[in-house]
């Protein structure tokens, strides 16, 4: 790839002040272990945030529910992630430590657009130097506040957005076709577990991958402003309508 700008350490700051990584973690994230770059969305709706992600099973003898790939932040932080699984630890337990630093400084749960702006602080400082590499790994972080429910992309290269609705990883073009097509606005969280499951399903390719775990979880009114897993019973019936959604589709 041709460019013009200054390069230190890896990164290339082009005249238009656009960062781009050399051998990025992302480009390679898309080349790397099926098992890796899977996908995960978020949806920001009228009365919260539900996340969902599609988690391979890549052996039998796994125990349900292990290497989750969504964890929590804070009481009203949620962030799932999609790549490197132990990166996506890593930025957890620095999340963590961005949100704990902030409640024992102010005496207040730390709003979500102060932990999206040091952890995307923290990631960008991995792509300055050539003795530590970028983070292999892409965050939706989510959260509902005072302000309301919120939902930031964190990039590998630190770059972080707001959305209404966001989508990483392997099957993210056609994750976000559909979700384009929802009036998120007007959706309530429960549609949102029937969607998510709906979209996660629906980017899996069945023919060419192994089985895989869905793994939800949502923050809102339905949860007293915590984040929490989906209940069993919304899970179970996220998963059906799902399949059978699937059926039709096909």
């Amino acid at each position: 790839m041709a460019y013009i700008g200054l390069e230190v350490g890896g990164i290339c700051q082009q005249g238009s002040g656009e960062l781009w990584v050399r051998n990025s973690s992302a480009k390679r994230n898309s080349n790397c272990s099926e098992y890796v770059n899977r996908t995960a969305i978020g949806l920001r709706v009228k009365d919260g945030i539900v996340l969902a992600v599609e988690k391979i099973i890549h052996s039998k003898l796994l125990v349900p529910g292990a290497n989750r790939r969504i964890q929590s932040v804070d009481r009203h932080i949620g962030m799932a992630t999609s790549g490197f699984l132990a990166d996506g630890r890593h930025l957890g337990n620095r999340a963590r430590d961005e949100a704990s630093n902030f409640r024992e400084t102010f005496r207040m749960p730390p709003p979500l657009k102060d932990v999206v702006s040091r952890l995307s602080m923290y990631v960008q400082a991995y792509t300055l130097y050539s003795s530590v590499r970028p983070f292999g790994v892409s965050t939706i972080i989510g959260s509902v506040d005072k302000d309301g429910p919120q939902l930031y992309i964190i990039e590998p290269s630190g770059i972080a957005y707001g959305y209404h609705g966001a989508a990483v990883g392997k099957g993210r073009q056609l994750a976000k076709t559909e979700i384009e097509k929802l009036k998120l606005v007007e959706m309530s969280s429960r549609e949102a577990v029937i969607e998510a499951a709906r979209i996660i399903y629906l980017v899996h390719d069945d023919a060419k991958e192994k089985d895989f775990e869905l793994e939800m979880s949502w923050i809102g009114d339905e949860t007293n402003g915590l984040h929490l897993p989906v209940p069993k019973e919304l899970h179970a019936e996220a998963e059906e309508k799902a399949k059978s959604a699937l059926e039709t589709f096909d």
